[in-house]
């Protein structure tokens, strides 16, 4: 079974996951733009590719795995559907472990140049003097919730209860409990595994359980098992989803290519998208990267709840993509609630760590622009 963002496991293997060499992980034959074969380099100008070529090799380093997720699978079906090829960039794939701060390192050192991150870690690994710029997300609401059993239809009727996490209780998730009126001092946290079924079950007396809106209700309804799900971003708790990251001197020395990296997987999302089968479709090319145990059916409805998220969440006023600067200042505010930045950074300082000048050129009315000029 998958599990998004599994933080504590593995995260001595992301240091020498980059070495790991994945046949058929580079970028796959060129398309036409619609997932029909095509040319290299056949949708951008002579002078874009030969921009894009002399990016070099582009490692795109994913959240957890090959999971589903925005910000994994797109770039997977860019790699697998030709887009990358077509607008002449090397990208080379490779499976993050899951583990954040190790990832963010991993950028910052070059050893990695396009990597998934959200927009609150990424405050912190700056705050925490780590060198990376923001340059993407998809919505403002996020993915970490809070599940309980059907009989809490209050959040405050938790007070004293055991609640449960993954090893520590998400930002978002806490102000939200704070926010809708729990008494947090009275929460009787303990730290459980990957197994949600430990709720319906009340394991240990749990009444609620931190996961993903895309993973463990999914995992729980697929069983038969029916809990109340409670968002964050229904209390206006700010957050991310799909957010990426990049190399600061990679994305200085070729902003070309760090835009057209971004066109093709926001050209992967929509085509991945649109419909049963090309989400059978794409879900299948991580699959095959992943091996037999892959669980498709889980995998596709990772995909359809969180793009369904950034349906009924978009970044307000702004294209599929865009940074949300007002956001940002939201997160640094959380942050400070919870003494997880330190007060002297500032809403305008993290503003300055995004660059939302890559997805800007991408947009002409409104519409995605493809081929690239």
């Amino acid at each position: 079974m998958q599990h998004r963002l599994i933080r504590s496991a593995a995260a001595g293997l992301a240091a020498v996951v980059l070495s790991v060499g994945l046949a058929g992980c580079g970028s796959g034959s060129g398309s036409g733009g619609n997932g029909s074969p095509g040319t290299k380099g056949s949708a951008i100008s002579a002078k874009g590719c030969a921009e894009n070529k002399a990016a070099g090799k582009i490692t795109y380093l994913s959240g957890y795995q090959y999971q589903s997720s925005a910000s994994i699978l797109e770039y997977v079906a860019a790699a697998k559907l030709g887009y990358f090829d077509d607008l002449c960039l090397d990208v080379d794939l490779k499976p993050g472990t899951g583990d954040t701060a190790q990832n963010t390192k991993l950028l910052a050192s070059g050893q990695a140049k396009v990597s998934a991150v959200a927009e609150q870690d990424l405050i912190q690994a700056r705050a925490n003097g780590i060198d990376i710029v923001g340059v993407s997300s998809y919505s403002d609401a996020g993915l970490d919730i809070l599940m309980t059993n059907k009989d809490i239809t209050r959040l405050p009727q938790l007070d004293g209860k055991v609640v449960g996490h993954k090893g520590y209780v998400p930002a978002a998730v806490e102000a939200m409990l704070v926010k809708a009126g729990v008494t947090w001092g009275s929460l009787k946290l303990v730290k459980e595994g990957y197994d949600p079924s430990v709720l319906p079950r009340r394991q240990g007396g749990l009444e609620a359980l931190t996961g993903f809106v895309s993973n463990e209700p999914n995992q729980l309804r697929a069983a038969g098992k029916d809990v109340t799900v409670w968002k964050p971003v229904d209390y206006g708790i700010p957050s991310s989803l799909g957010a990426m990251a990049v190399n600061p001197a990679f994305a200085k020395a070729h902003p070309r290519a760090v835009e057209d990296v971004l066109r093709a997987a926001l050209h992967a999302y929509a085509y991945c998208s649109s419909g049963e089968k090309h989400i059978e479709e794409c879900v299948g090319y991580a699959a095959r990267l992943s091996g037999p145990t892959y669980d498709k059916k889980l995998n596709a409805s990772i995909w359809k709840t969180e793009t369904q998220v950034v349906r009924d969440n978009p970044t307000p006023g702004l294209p599929l993509g865009a940074v949300d600067p007002a956001n940002v200042g939201r997160i640094v505010d959380m942050l400070h609630q919870f003494r997880i930045v330190p007060a002297g950074v500032s809403a305008d300082e993290a503003r300055r760590w995004f660059d939302t000048s890559f997805v800007s050129g991408l947009y002409a009315d409104g519409k995605l622009v493809w081929p690239a000029p």
